[in-house]
């Protein structure tokens, strides 16, 4: 067969070079009619900021609705907000030492120890006394469970009679604060503050927060609490924190039911200080 015989009739060559041309001016124009129609849609947002928000919000409200059909879950980005926690590496030096060995040692994320850390700094900025002290009845107190609660009713992170000092939790707006780590922390220093003024020292101070005021020996409370201060100030100062602290402890006093005990009595009258 000859070439002249498979060759395309001119007629047929024109009407497919006519089609060619029409798809490539019509592909062209439609880039061209989508690029008026996103140009005139930028114009419409910047001009009408209300329908640039309204667009937004409906994408929002269309990506949430995703997300929680795939997680289960009802989004709520604010929750961080109610979370007592801190990157430790946003602390000053001293508090991130401070909050890293608490942590390894009561076995709690360095992230709420570091919030705690520096909210201790803070109030005992305030009230003058020690950040170290602190921490260490919140240690001996209730080992940073920020939900402890003794036989007698006290409460928290520093274990204050909520009872006695509702009060004082006024301020934070009901006795429920007292399980706010920083709301019971705050109450504590303060009631703390008002057992050393009481008692005139800062030993006594603890015999009075301890609620052992009145007794011979408060159960070597006072000595766990300035051995944890020793280490804490170590710790705080970059120095290994004494492992061999042996002070002479009193000796206990004698075990009994919580409601007959003497301490827990004298620990009710002693800090109803208001």
């Amino acid at each position: 067969m000859t070439a002249s015989n498979t060759a395309m009739p001119l007629p047929q060559l024109r009407w497919t070079g006519l089609i060619h041309k029409g798809f490539i001016a019509l592909t062209h124009h439609s880039f061209a009619l989508i690029g008026l129609l996103v140009v005139f849609a930028a114009i419409a947002l910047v001009a009408r900021p209300d329908l640039r928000l309204a667009g937004e919000t409906q994408l929002m409200n269309w990506l949430t609705a995703r997300q929680t059909a795939q997680l289960g879950l009802e989004p709520e980005p604010d929750a961080v907000g109610r979370a007592t926690a801190t990157d430790p590496r946003e602390l000053p030096k001293e508090q991130a030492a401070v909050a890293h060995w608490l942590a390894r040692k009561y076995r709690v994320a360095p992230e709420p120890l570091s919030a705690l850390v520096a909210a201790a700094y803070e109030a005992g900025a305030r009230a003058r006394l020690d950040p170290t002290l602190i921490l260490a009845i919140m240690a001996v107190e209730s080992n940073f469970n920020p939900f402890a609660q003794s036989a007698v009713g006290a409460q928290g992170l520093m274990q204050v009679m909520t009872g006695v000092h509702a009060d004082k939790y006024e301020h934070f707006g009901g006795r429920l604060a007292a399980f706010d780590p920083v709301s019971n922390l705050r109450v504590g220093v303060k009631v703390l503050q008002e057992c050393i003024a009481r008692a005139g020292s800062l030993e006594g101070g603890l015999k009075y927060y301890v609620g052992a005021a009145n007794l011979e020996h408060d159960g070597g409370y006072t000595a766990k609490v300035l051995a944890e201060h020793t280490r804490l100030q170590a710790v705080a100062k970059g120095r290994p924190a004494p492992t061999t602290l042996t002070p002479n402890l009193p000796a206990p006093i004698p075990a009994k039911l919580p409601a007959e005990s003497p301490a827990d009595a004298e620990r009710v009258a002693a800090l109803d200080l208001r």
